[in-house]
């Protein structure tokens, strides 16, 4: 198919469905009034067949994220009274798990569930929202940076003025911080991570190799695989549930937990951008703000699991450790060479000024604020916590 037949085809698929949404009610409503003037009968007011939308994830079908995908979906279904109806797609269904950016500005997917690194091979500053560098920020912190210290509209300019693409995104859920991820044998010092293959995505591939790593850049379902063919020798994925339902304790038994690589990472929401203006304003206003209501039951959904599946693994023989001062500190020392050579870009230099400016004001107030909850909790939890 040619670029000029394929672009045909997405505005044709588009209007189609605009005149589905703005004439479809009001045909009914024509059709019964004519009805209506020839026998006199009581007006019947059918309701108009949904708007269906093809939605694709870059999770595969066992991963639990795909539960957290179907929470988004479900919630869209319940506000829109039924107006809409999404599909809902894993990796692989109709695009690769890296390509679904490429298939919503194509119109091939209308909306897609991911993160920004997985398009970090089309422009590094991708990892500026979600997994860049940690002043000191959680995801928390990062995902209210998104929404009231100008975030998004830089993640606007990226998208639709830099590189062009005919998408709308929305972050969602901020992750609890990723783990260092599943080793062969532990690793406590830097020495020890000197020369190991290791899967992880986005700048984390650049601060890791600076340590003395060798990265290669996998989707989560190819990472097994890559372990038993010993492609690589260790990894990180996400979370203690992700991790199981892959089988990440079948190739590894030591998991080290904490980290700086990406410790501040939400999911990412794409859509098509065309097909919402194309919407009526109530179905686009819930298509978005579906984002935000998920993004509370996606938090709750993984504090249960995340905790209750980490017990699992340690009951299966899983060494959970966390990982050393040694290891994380040095990995603040990689951040701080990496930073100048991404403030050469000129955007990246903006984006990074407005996160630090961000960080040092809201992340201050936090700790401030906070408790000291680990000394709640050895209170009441005696000689559970190895830090």
């Amino acid at each position: 198919m040619d670029m000029k037949t394929k672009s045909e085809d997405v505005k044709s698929k588009q209007v189609s469905r605009r005149s589905f949404l703005t004439k479809g009610a009001t045909g009914v409503v024509a059709g019964g009034a004519a009805a209506s003037g020839l026998f006199a009968a009581p007006a019947v007011h059918a309701q108009p067949a949904p708007l269906v939308l093809k939605m694709q994830t870059s999770w595969p079908s066992s991963d639990i994220w795909m539960t957290f995908a179907q929470q988004y979906v479900d919630r869209v279904e319940a506000m829109s009274g039924g107006r809409l109806k999404i599909d809902l797609l894993p990796a692989g269904a109709v695009v690769a798990a890296f390509q679904v950016l490429d298939g919503v500005n194509d119109g091939v997917i209308d909306i897609a569930h991911s993160v920004p690194v997985y398009w970090y091979g089309k422009n590094k500053a991708a990892s500026l929202f979600g997994t860049g560098p940690v002043f000191g920020g959680s995801a928390t912190t990062m995902l209210s940076w998104f929404y009231a210290g100008g975030g998004e509209e830089f993640y606007r300019e990226l998208t639709q003025d830099i590189m062009g693409l005919d998408v709308v995104g929305r972050l969602g859920f901020p992750m609890p911080a990723q783990p260092f991820g599943w080793f062969k044998k532990q690793v406590n010092s830097v020495a020890d991570i000197d020369g190991l293959k290791y899967r992880t995505v986005g700048l984390a591939a650049d601060l890791l190799q600076s340590m003395g790593m060798s990265v290669a850049q996998l989707p989560g379902g190819e990472i097994v695989p890559a372990m038993e063919r010993g492609v690589i020798d260790a990894f990180e994925f996400n979370n203690p549930s992700s991790d199981m339902r892959f089988g990440a304790q079948d190739v590894a038994k030591n998991y080290y937990l904490s980290s700086y690589h990406q410790a501040s990472e939400s999911f990412e929401f794409l859509f098509n951008k065309s097909l919402l203006e194309d919407m009526e304003a109530d179905l686009k206003a819930i298509l978005l703000h579906a984002v935000e209501a998920a993004s509370t039951s996606n938090t709750a959904l993984a504090m249960d699991n995340y905790s209750s599946d980490l017990q699992k693994l340690q009951s299966e023989g899983v060494e959970v450790h966390r990982t050393s001062k040694d290891i994380l500190a040095a990995q603040l020392g990689a951040w701080d060479k990496l930073i100048p050579s991404l403030e050469e870009d000129p955007f990246m230099k903006k984006v990074l000024d407005s996160q630090r400016a961000w960080v040092e004001r809201v992340t201050y107030y936090e700790l401030m604020n906070s408790p000291d909850y680990q000394l709640a909790y050895e209170h009441y939890f005696p000689g559970k916590l190895k830090l």
